[in-house]
């Protein structure tokens, strides 16, 4: 007999306890070998760094889903590709941000999220550095550690602190180095993280209104969108028609707190036309 997909907030929560649970495993790995000898590959480009800490990461995250859900698909950044009979994958990042990991910087997490039918429904993404997890389930509200948590309430751009990130192909970073023009002086500043994750997290907890970058994957946004709707926020992925074809087909994901959301969307649009001009 197949094992029914879950469907009720009761089972959206116990996949949050395991994925906070396997998250936080996770985390504490990375941080006990921070400082360690590490080698070091690259991947999309010279400056896309791997390290064999996202695989051994990548592996504890994968044992551990497995023998609680043995039945479940997996899609991990570092090659975990498993397809599931249950209607639940894991998307997984085993480490984000690690340039900063690398050079020893705060600003890299762990994040992992079920989704079903391609949409999340738990996620935990946990910062090791600042003790810090972040996490959601469908209907659940979001959390920081044990404290509910909300988006910012700032109604203005000019108002609103924005996080965003650069590709690690140099014609890419030229591009968004122009669309960053187009921004920088609507908006109250400019922040940059490293971490994918961490930014939609910024954006769920308040520490910033908005967030955009051209190019995180899915198992770098699944549990971090969810966290910044479940918090009140959106959080979305552009594409063309919306954007610009050619260089912006990969998606450019945003993520606001309400009360700037459209105006934000409407800028990010704006200036990435402008930045093909």
């Amino acid at each position: 007999m197949s094992t029914p997909t879950p469907a009720t907030p009761a089972e959206y929560r116990a996949l949050h306890d395991l994925a906070v649970s396997v998250a936080e495993e996770a985390a504490a790995l990375l941080l006990t070998n921070l400082h360690g000898v590490r080698s070091i590959d690259s991947k999309t480009s010279p400056t896309d760094a791997v390290t064999e800490m996202d695989r051994a990461s990548e592996t504890l995250i994968v044992g551990r889903l497995l023998v609680a859900r043995p039945d479940d698909g997996l899609m991990g950044e570092e090659g975990a590709s498993r397809d599931g009979t249950s209607g639940v994958r894991w998307v997984i990042d085993p480490l984000d941000g690690t340039v900063n990991y690398l050079y020893r910087r705060g600003d890299f997490a762990v994040s992992i999220a079920a989704e079903i039918n391609g949409q999340p429904v738990a996620g935990a993404v946990v910062d090791p550095q600042r003790g810090e997890t972040f996490h959601a389930w469908l209907g659940g509200g979001a959390w920081l550690n044990d404290t509910r948590i909300h988006t910012s309430d700032v109604a203005s751009l000019d108002r609103a602190l924005v996080g965003t990130g650069f590709d690690y192909m140099p014609e890419h970073r030229r591009r968004q180095g122009r669309m960053l023009g187009r921004i920088i002086d609507v908006v109250r500043d400019i922040r940059r993280e490293g971490s994918a994750a961490l930014e939609l997290c910024s954006v769920a907890c308040g520490r910033l209104e908005a967030y955009y970058e051209r190019g995180p994957h899915w198992w770098d946004a699944a549990a971090g969108s969810l966290i910044v709707r479940e918090a009140g926020g959106m959080a979305e992925a552009l594409h063309p028609p919306v954007l610009p074809e050619g260089a912006w087909a990969i998606d450019t994901w945003i993520a606001a707190a309400p009360g700037v959301a459209d105006a934000f969307r409407s800028l990010i649009v704006e200036a990435a036309r402008a930045a093909e001009d």
